[in-house]
């Protein structure tokens, strides 16, 4: 009888053991300093092409980690380029490609999402480390192209990490 006990509390413990090391995750998230290029490099894309913008980068979790308004960008793009990096995070997915039906649905109305184009997610190595948004060009696909160039400048360095 104590033999089936002691197999009984050593499977019962080892279970437990097991449980204890998966209540934790390790994952991956950008430097400050990583986040502060994409969101530079973003701004001076646009300006190169003759827009002032604000580009901010979120964490993956949809947390602001740097935001760059160039001089004269209007204030409301602070607010809306924080809103379609938070889209193209939860949604891993470029903003533009979001599906109308999504966009005009309740979803589309949540509090500090926009499903405009400008939104694109930050993935390496198959692994989403967070969004830029860009609001200020005169269209969304030139939002777009931006925050692409912003993610195309460290991408090659976060797909060696």
């Amino acid at each position: 009888m104590h033999s089936k006990a002691l197999v009984l509390s050593t499977l019962l413990f080892s279970q437990l053991g097991q449980a204890e090391e998966a209540l934790t995750l390790t994952f991956k998230q950008l430097t400050m300093e990583t986040a502060v290029h994409i969101a530079q490099a973003t701004v001076l894309s646009c300006r190169e092409k003759g827009y002032q913008v604000t580009a901010t980068v979120v964490d993956r979790s949809g947390t602001v980690q740097a935001a760059i308004r160039d001089s004269i960008a209007p204030p409301v793009t602070v607010t809306i380029s924080e809103n379609k990096a938070r889209a193209a995070v939860n949604f891993t997915s470029v903003t533009s490609a979001l599906p109308d039906s999504l966009a005009n649905g309740p979803v589309g109305r949540t509090p500090g999402l926009t499903m405009s184009a400008g939104g694109v997610p930050i993935q390496a190595a198959g692994v989403t480390l967070g969004a830029v948004g860009v609001s200020g060009a005169p269209g969304g696909d030139i939002d777009e192209s931006c925050a692409q160039a912003g993610v195309d400048s460290v991408i090659d360095d976060l797909e060696m990490e």
